[in-house]
């Protein structure tokens, strides 16, 4: 059997302009990678809302995995600004091979 190990998977999603923040903060908090994905619309709270580059009101949704302690640290540094820009950060436990790269 495979053996695997526990880990956080971090999504935030941010304004595409924002996602240097969330970038250099997942690079300070010690984790070694992160993911950018472009997302096109969704619905929440305030209502629904479509990319659009145009105005610059495209969002981006950041990927990661990392030790609980880092996922912490990253949660710690990116607080201060998840209501003041919006963001909408959730992580939770996964499993990974290799969980020493993490």
């Amino acid at each position: 059997m495979i053996e695997t190990v526990i880990r956080k998977r971090i999504e935030i999603l941010a304004d595409t302009p924002l996602v240097r923040v969330v970038t250099k903060a997942i690079d300070q908090a010690g984790i070694t990678g992160w993911t950018v994905l472009p997302v096109q619309s969704g619905s929440g709270r305030d209502g629904a809302w479509r990319e659009e580059r145009v105005t610059g009101s495209d969002k981006s949704l950041v990927l990661t995995v990392a030790s609980q302690e880092r996922a912490e640290k990253l949660s710690e540094a990116l607080v201060p600004i998840l209501t003041t820009h919006g963001l909408l950060l959730t992580m939770w436990d996964v499993e990974v091979i290799r969980g020493e790269r993490f």
